[in-house]
């Protein structure tokens, strides 16, 4: 099962060392414990701010080799060296990216419908994160839940991994395997790691 640890530190305690200071025990703590990939998403900082962030989290310690990858801003990731960025609904499509990527670079894209799985991976996109599944623990609820028979419809679509999002817990991530998803993304699950 892969696992991708979203980061929000406006729900950690205030550091105000720089922007997202606070952030990095929880990067790190997360790179130890092998999450495959941690997305940095902090989409209130500045491209400068989350360069820094990325670069930091860059320079901790990898034991296991765990990909970085920055949320929406394609540009810092490539500046920084993150190993890929993920894209939010309703962004410019994968293909167009491909052309200022390196290979290897991963790109994946928020969706919400088995149309837009199907969609992003016609786009070009590496995986998609499908979602919510179930009612989000950290906001409130902009959609709502496609429940594990929406997730199944959506891994059953494409030939790209689809992550399961929204509400994930360690009591329901095997629930979505077991429904067809590569694996899960989530903010609360492993920030409170």
């Amino acid at each position: 099962m892969l696992r991708c640890y979203i980061t929000d530190r406006r729900i950690l305690p205030p550091n105000a060392a720089f922007p997202g200071a606070e952030l990095l025990d929880v990067v790190a703590r997360n790179l130890e414990a092998g999450v495959e990939w941690i997305q940095i998403r902090e989409k209130d900082l500045c491209a400068r701010d989350v360069f820094v962030l990325v670069e930091r989290a860059l320079a901790l310690a990898n034991p296991h080799g765990s990909k970085i990858l920055v949320n929406t801003r394609v540009d810092v990731a490539l500046a920084a060296g993150a190993a890929g960025a993920h894209l939010p609904a309703g962004s410019p499509a994968a293909k167009i990216w491909r052309a200022v990527t390196p290979p290897g670079f991963l790109i994946g894209v928020s969706c919400h419908s088995v149309g837009d799985v199907r969609a992003a991976e016609g786009d070009g996109a590496d995986y998609v994160v499908f979602g919510p599944v179930f009612p989000p623990r950290s906001k409130a609820p902009a959609l709502p839940p496609r429940g594990l028979s929406g997730l199944a419809e959506a891994t059953r679509a494409v030939r790209i991994p689809v992550l399961a999002l929204g509400g994930i817990t360690a009591a329901n991530a095997q629930d979505c395997v077991n429904a067809g998803a590569a694996g899960i993304a989530a903010i609360s699950l492993y920030q409170s790691c």
